[in-house]
């Protein structure tokens, strides 16, 4: 199984930028469904919950974490999905 990965992201790698966008569009989506919604719809949603956490932050009520906490949880679990 492992050498097929290789094999095809090495093929992958060799497709133009647009053409890489559009497999890993239909990859997740091979894994998810199709959204229920438009991308305009979706965007203007990121966009209204980038607000709220900026104001959240601005107003003091945002609980923050350091990065250097943020990457040692990620780095521990990554060695958990590698063993």
């Amino acid at each position: 199984m492992a050498t097929v990965l290789k094999e095809i992201e090495s093929q992958a790698l060799q497709l133009s930028p647009p053409e890489r966008s559009e497999l890993i569009h239909r990859l997740i989506v091979s894994l998810e469904g199709e959204p229920e919604d438009s991308p305009d719809v979706i965007a203007k949603a990121w966009d209204a919950e980038i607000a709220r956490r900026v104001a959240e932050i601005d107003a003091g009520t945002a609980t923050l974490i350091p990065q250097e906490e943020v990457f040692a949880k990620l780095d521990a679990i990554l060695r958990k999905t590698r063993e």
